[in-house]
């Protein structure tokens, strides 16, 4: 499919500028010039008519503005001058950078939004010390993971995403982004974790140390407690009757034989979230080798699920085959159909590729992959209680552990696709669940409360606004508590500690202000309508005094409320069709008519105290994605 931005255009001559306006005016009044053209060069509308604001501006900004001090009150209680984390001088086994990059993963985030410019740099020193942290620990070789699967990579690095919204132009970050895809793509040679000839990722433990086929007892230490109250991989493991083995060194052995045979050697489902690191590539560069990776990879898993009947298979052997170690069997694979989540990880890591590669090609024949896995299951459906439970498990005796499913997925789904089928598959899969009512509870994820807040843009719940966006706060509040009262000696504290107490909560805000469910927690990518850039500070978000509100999403549409909530000043800000210009906005219908346009972005003018509602018309996925910024050289023309 060819997008409107691969037509040819006029390109534009314009020079990044630093955020601080002020004194780019002055130092650099050429470059300042240019900017301040490239800006009013965007299709201008105004709002004038001033009002008291409305609640759920003050309490939006009430998150803005307090997250922050919350944030640093959380970074002196657990770090060091350095930045790294205060905590044990050993950490054995494969696991844990994740959990030390999760600890601050929506810092930048954060800023994006319109949070404060210190944020940036903080997240990016957070960054840098974790990475040198867990180096010392042996996780991390050569700034990535050494190895580990990708529901872990996928928690370690969406924070490296979210310093592309953030500020594409730091060349260490940068820099960064292009290697570890390129440990994917077969452009290191000390890391062949690509089969470029039978495009799949050659073991589900992979990284920069390449794939890892045998896993040692070492590796799995720390975990071993954990998966003791998971059920098995597999029923027939010698000497293994019960989880308990995971914990019994006489046993464990045993485990650890089996799933180095059948698991370790070829590709599973689940890495499938490698595709949000190559794309993340793609928008730094543009090279158009990462968007075909991706189309690539995604199409291979495509194409085995219709070999295998409409089945998602959960382990393909380093020929191609599935079932090539399992004795034919397409279940069994490492985080497959049966250990040790399920149907969790097939949905999760096929809607995160296959929403990648439809941002990158515009063609949402990629969402068949979710979906397959969402219809399988709904074939099976019964139900219990008066609600509708699916199956999350299959072995050898077939499907089993009936459960009802997670709303948020077939959430996400129905939001990235408009598709009539899956907004279907929602209904049907849910029916019995109160999802039009906000019943908050934060957990691990951020994204959790997606089917509540499609019922408000859907027109049901006009309170939702003002209950999320308390409910987020509290749950600020609640764990500033909790580290007040942390009296823990970091040789107690576990590698999840942190990340359990980060005070910075944003579903709300992502919800309320993008027009979006927040990412898809385990390394999903920040599908959005709307995204903001202020003109004045040259930076992303939406300038000081300013609230934002989408209050209907639709297939081809958006509308947003805009309050400046300064009484004296003007404010402006720039509206982005998508948090990676990939879609495109057709008309905006303001009360006193409506102005037809073609383009990624627009400006608002906002006179002291205005508020306003803007009906927006757009096409999704019309144009490719970058991370390019309004005032860059090569995106300030008008599309």
């Amino acid at each position: 499919m060819l997008h409107a931005s691969d037509r040819p255009r006029r390109r534009g001559t314009l020079h990044v500028l630093s955020w601080t306006a002020a004194l780019v005016w002055f130092v650099v009044p050429s470059r300042a010039a240019e900017v301040r053209s490239a800006t009013e060069a965007l299709p201008t509308i105004e709002i004038a008519e001033a009002g008291p604001p409305p609640e759920w501006a003050l309490w939006e900004r009430q998150l803005l503005d307090r997250l922050y001090p919350a944030a640093l009150e959380f970074v002196r209680k657990y770090t060091r001058d350095d930045g790294t984390l205060i905590w044990r001088e050993r950490w054995p086994g494969m696991d844990g950078s994740d959990d030390g990059y999760e600890s601050f993963y929506n810092f930048p985030l954060y800023y994006a939004l319109g949070g404060p410019e210190e944020l940036n740099s903080l997240s990016r020193r957070l960054w840098d010390a974790v990475t040198r942290q867990f180096t010392r620990y042996g996780q991390v070789y050569n700034e990535f993971d050494a190895y580990y699967d990708w529901m872990h990579h996928g928690e370690a690095y969406t924070n490296l995403y979210f310093f592309g919204l953030a500020d594409p132009h730091d060349a260490r970050f940068r820099d960064r982004s292009l290697r570890f895809a390129g440990l994917y793509l077969g452009e290191d040679s000390a890391a062949p974790n690509w089969d470029a000839q039978r495009k799949l990722i050659r073991s589900p433990i992979n990284g920069s140390r390449g794939p890892r086929f045998v896993n040692t007892a070492e590796d799995w230490v720390t975990h071993r407690e954990v998966l003791a109250d998971y059920p098995l991989p597999y029923d027939d493991i010698p000497n293994v009757s019960s989880s308990d083995a995971w914990i019994d060194d006489a046993r464990f052995p045993f485990i650890l034989e089996a799933m180095n045979r059948r698991m370790m050697r070829g590709d599973v489902p689940l890495n499938l979230t490698a595709t949000s690191l190559v794309l993340n590539a793609y928008m730094y560069s543009g090279d158009p080798k990462y968007r075909q990776w991706i189309e690539d990879y995604v199409t291979a898993w495509t194409e085995r699920m219709r070999a295998n009947g409409g089945i998602l298979p959960d382990n393909v052997g380093l020929e191609g085959k599935i079932g090539e170690n399992m004795d034919g069997k397409w279940w069994g694979g490492y985080y497959g159909w049966r250990w040790p989540h399920g149907l969790f990880n097939q949905v999760e890591s096929t809607l995160i590729g296959g929403a990648n590669a439809y941002l990158v090609s515009g063609d949402p024949k990629y969402l068949e992959l979710p979906r397959s896995v969402l219809e399988l299951v709904e074939r099976q459906k019964r139900i219990a209680r008066g609600r509708v439970v699916v199956p999350h498990r299959h072995g050898d005796d077939g499907w089993y552990d009936y459960r009802p499913i997670k709303p948020a997925h077939l959430a996400y789904l129905w939001y990235v696709s408009q598709d009539p089928r899956d907004e279907r598959l929602l209904r049907t899969l849910t029916a019995g669940m109160p999802l039009a009512t906000l019943a908050y509870e934060k957990s691990k994820g951020d994204w959790e409360h997606a089917a509540a807040w499609l019922a408000f843009v859907a027109g049901r719940n006009s309170d939702y606004p003002l209950q999320i966006l308390r409910a987020t706060y509290a749950a600020s509040l609640e764990r500033l508590e909790v580290i007040r009262r942390d009296s823990s000696h970091p040789d107690e504290q576990d590698v999840h500690h942190w990340q359990e107490r980060n005070p910075v909560v944003l579903e709300g805000l992502v919800q309320l202000m993008l027009g979006a469910p927040n990412h898809v927690y385990h390394g999903g990518l920040l599908h959005c309508r709307l995204f903001y850039f202020d003109p004045q500070r040259q930076r992303p978000g939406v300038p000081p005094d300013v609230a934002a509100l989408v209050d209907r999403v639709t297939a081809d549409g958006v509308s947003v409320q805009l309050v400046n909530l300064h009484p004296t000043e003007t404010r402006e800000v720039i509206v982005q069709a998508g948090a990676f210009a990939e879609h495109r906005f057709t008309s905006i219908r303001q009360q006193h008519g409506t102005t037809d346009m073609d383009s990624r972005r627009f400006q608002v003018r906002l006179r002291p105290g205005a508020r306003g509602r803007l009906e927006i018309g757009m096409v999704r996925y019309a144009r490719q994605p970058t991370y390019a910024r309004p005032w860059d050289a090569e995106q300030t023309t008008v599309d």
